[in-house]
């Protein structure tokens, strides 16, 4: 397939777009999520300040964009993305912007992140800077240093740690200025849907990953084994969120997060009979947005339970 087909294949075009791409916007659900999340469990105890929980977003989207780009320059950079890969922005394979160029967006947006974490820090803790800065450690190491964690079965596992658990509990943190084990048991389902993000994204790029010597969960257990994992992990979060409705430790309002069931469901019938990226991607978008669903119906249901 040509570089013409595959930008016609996935409706890239030029322009704004191009850098629009670049930050793969489909994935950045990952960070709203466990922001409005964490938040909204703060706001059920009594605290929610706009200004922090805007800071804490914007922090967060910029973090995981700077992450996205590594990723892409790092791909670039070993010689795993060409202008034939599905799911990268492509904006340096088949776009021609400049590796650096690609680079330097990458630690602009984490200069940016760390002063919006010094404003965080000024109005809760100078943990939290600590715990960011490690945040961002990782973000760099999932494709940058000398063992990629990408490359390793353990992707989904820190992906669904840090962007779910971490970001949930440091949400709830900086609103309350305290902890709790509730908080963390809450993070859990949000984090098991991130770890499914990578998951799918990885099932897609299962044939390419391989040939590159990646070691990815989805290689190790092989594409139907793999979709079955994914199917797992979706009945795990739902059954979790179910025990946490009936401990109380979430409101009853809660079970309409139920409603992501049917969009977890269209992801694992989206990717039977397909064996091709470009055939998997519906799936792939199909993912984030169960993650985007139960998040918003979460939050939505936290907020409710306030007034209720």
């Amino acid at each position: 397939m040509q570089k013409s087909d595959i930008k016609s294949a996935m409706n890239e075009k030029g322009g704004f777009q191009i850098w629009w791409r670049l930050l793969r916007p489909h994935t950045l659900t990952a960070s709203f999520i466990p922001v409005f999340v964490g938040s909204m469990l703060a706001f059920t105890d009594g605290a929610f300040h706009f200004t922090i929980f805007m800071a804490m977003l914007l922090a967060s989207i910029l973090i995981q964009s700077a992450t996205n780009m590594f990723n892409e320059y790092y791909d670039h950079a070993r010689g795993l993305d060409t202008e034939h890969s599905v799911g990268i922005g492509g904006t340096i394979v088949r776009d021609g912007i400049k590796p650096k160029t690609v680079l330097n967006i990458a630690f602009l947006f984490f200069g940016v992140s760390i002063l919006l974490g010094i404003y965080i820090c000024i109005h809760s803790s100078w943990w939290i800077a600590v715990i960011g800065l490690i945040c961002m450690l990782f973000g760099y190491l999932y494709t940058g240093g000398p063992l990629p964690i990408a490359y390793t079965p353990f992707g989904e596992l820190f992906a669904g740690f840090f962007m779910g658990t971490v970001i949930i509990g440091i949400s709830y943190y900086i609103q309350t200025l305290t902890m709790d084990s509730s908080v963390i048991w809450v993070s859990v389902p949000i984090a098991i849907f991130i770890g499914t993000i990578l998951l799918a994204n990885n099932i897609r790029d299962l044939d390419g990953d391989k040939e590159n010597g990646r070691k990815t969960i989805a290689i190790l257990l092989g594409r139907k084994k793999a979709i079955l994992f994914l199917a797992c992990l979706f009945a795990i979060a739902f059954i979790l969120t179910g025990i946490l409705i009936i401990t109380g430790i979430l409101p009853v309002w809660s079970i309409i997060s139920f409603l992501a069931i049917f969009k977890a469901w269209s992801v694992i019938q989206q990717y039977k009979g397909k064996t091709k990226p470009i055939e998997m991607m519906p799936a792939m978008a199909a993912t984030g947005k169960t993650n985007t669903i139960y998040g918003l119906l979460l939050g939505i249901s936290l907020f409710i339970s306030k007034f209720l």
